[in-house]
Parts: C-alpha cells; sequence; structure tokens
C-alpha cells in the first residue's frame, strides 16, 4: 500500500509516477469499449504497443491531479495523464459518452491511464477489512482521501495489483475521479474549485482523534474519514509538507487547469496540510 518516499521534495508531480518517460505520444487506434463505473471509458493501443483505457467526462482533471499527490507521499498510483485532445484512428459510435466524440475522432479533456505490463490486476481490496488495517499508513491514506475532498470510496475503486517480476501485491485506490469539489455525493462538482474551496473538510477533534467530513452523507463509507488517530494524522501531514508550492501547482497543471485554478486548488490543499501539521 506504501513505500518510504525518501526522494518527496524531488518528485516530478507534473508527470507523475510514470515520469515523462512514459507520457502518451504518437498514433492511437481504438480497442474496444469499457462499460464498467459511472464515467464513460474506452481502451486504445498507441503506435509502440503501450494499451491506455482513456475516461471522459468530469473526473478526468481531479484524477491526474489526484493521482499525483496520492503518489509523492508514497501511495501506489496509476500512471495517469490528461490530454486536451486526443485522436483516435478507427473510432466507433459509442455505446456511452458518443456526444464527447468529434465525427473524426477526436476527444478533448480526457485522462489517459497506461497499462502496465508488469503488473497484472488480480481484484479489488476492502477499507474495512485489509492486511493494513489499523497501521500507521492505513490511517495516512483515509486522511489523504479528506485532504483531496474524495467521497467516492466503496470498496471497487480499489484494486489489487501483482507484480510480474516480484513476489509483491501492490493495493491502491485506482479510481479517485471524485476529489477536489464537495465532500459528499455530487455527480456534477468533482474538480470545482468553487465547491472545493468552501467545504467544511474537519468535522471534529477530540482528544487523540480527529473526525473528518468526508466522505458525508449520502456517500457510502462514511466511516473512513471518522476517528481518525491524531497522530497518524499529522504524520500524513508532516509528509505532504515535504512538498514545495511549485510540485502542489505541478500536479493542478498537469490536469489541465487554468492559472487562476491552478493557484485556488493549491492554496486549499496547502491550508489543508497546514492544519494537519497544527494539531
Amino acid at each position: 500500500m506504501w513505500q518510504n518516499p525518501v526522494d518527496i521534495a524531488s518528485r516530478d508531480l507534473y508527470y507523475g509516477p510514470g515520469g515523462k518517460a512514459h507520457e502518451p505520444h504518437g498514433l492511437f487506434t481504438f480497442e474496444k469499449e469499457d462499460m464498467g463505473g459511472s464515467n464513460p471509458k474506452f481502451d486504445i493501443v498507441d503506435q509502440d504497443g503501450v494499451k491506455w483505457r482513456v475516461k471522459m467526462g468530469d473526473e478526468a482533471r481531479p484524477e491526474t491531479a489526484a493521482s499525483r499527490l496520492v503518489w509523492a507521499v508514497g501511495y501506489f498510483a496509476n500512471e495517469d495523464y490528461f490530454m486536451p485532445e486526443l485522436h483516435v484512428q478507427k473510432m466507433p459510435r459509442l455505446r456511452r459518452g458518443r456526444d464527447l466524440v468529434s465525427r473524426d475522432g477526436t476527444v478533448r479533456n480526457v485522462r489517459l491511464k497506461r497499462h502496465l505490463k508488469d503488473e497484472k490486476k488480480i481484484g479489488i481490496w476492502r477499507w474495512v477489512d485489509n492486511p493494513f488495517t489499523g497501521t500507521r499508513e492505513w490511517y495516512g491514506l483515509r486522511v489523504l482521501m479528506a485532504v483531496i475532498n474524495n467521497w467516492d470510496l466503496k470498496d471497487p475503486n480499489n484494486s489489487v495489483y501483482q507484480a510480474r517480476q516480484a513476489p509483491e501485491q501492490r493495493y491502491a485506490v485506482s479510481d479517485i475521479g471524485a476529489s477536489f469539489g464537495t465532500t459528499g455525493l455530487s455527480w456534477t462538482l468533482r474538480g470545482n474549485l468553487n465547491a472545493y474551496s468552501h467545504s467544511k473538510w474537519i468535522k471534529r477533534i477530540s482528544p487523540g482523534f480527529i473526525d473528518f467530513n468526508v466522505p458525508s452523507w449520502p456517500a457510502l463509507n462514511r466511516w473512513i474519514g471518522q476517528r481518525i488517530p491524531i497522530d497518524d494524522a499529522r504524520w500524513i501531514g508532516h509528509l505532504l509538507a515535504l512538498l514545495s508550492p511549485h510540485q502542489i501547482r505541478d500536479a493542478f497543471r498537469a490536469a489541465g487547469y487554468s492559472n487562476q485554478e491552478v493557484e485556488g486548488f493549491s492554496r486549499v490543499v496547502e491550508r489543508r496540510i497546514g492544519e494537519l501539521e497544527g494539531l
């Protein structure tokens, strides 16, 4: 679930876990449509044979930014890239999201997730019962979901990957697009600066524990944001505090936000980091 990020201060949050070397480029050809989840998605293959999953809709930007902040402090994250414009060869008429595709196969403002050959998805993991339940890292991930206002914390959004070249299983929150908006269920306010900046994320602080409003009613698994040991919340806050203002802004620049939005989102994140450090 977590690896010690000894290089936090030097991590490139613009290109994220995949780095510049893995960013999408060249020609892309349609492979198949994916009908899972609530957002329209389809798979493509690039000219080098690399497979990508394309997500359209409101989650493309927030998921790209969120993946970088999650990865920056040591948690596993997908290699996500935002593309303002993507041209796909042999693009058919999709069953979902067809109104987002131009006649020439061009789609705009999409997230591309790279398929890694050295790992295979073997299942999902449950928030309430997993090998890391009760650990500092488990609590830290719960706090991190509150920092980014990720309210869609249902178990099917968590993936377990088996590394092909090592006896290692990687636990990741693989769908984090419902972030940077409201604290609870909203299909329209994801990646919304006004909603994010005006949301109340801390519910209460009691002796030894802190409760967050993320996720809030009527979202699933409301308990995830509650009764977090203050020491563990402070721990993840210290890790986040190692990020420079430039790194945090790079995470939002990578997601295609405007300069004003980049600054606005970054200031909220910085304020929340400061609150964690001050616990």
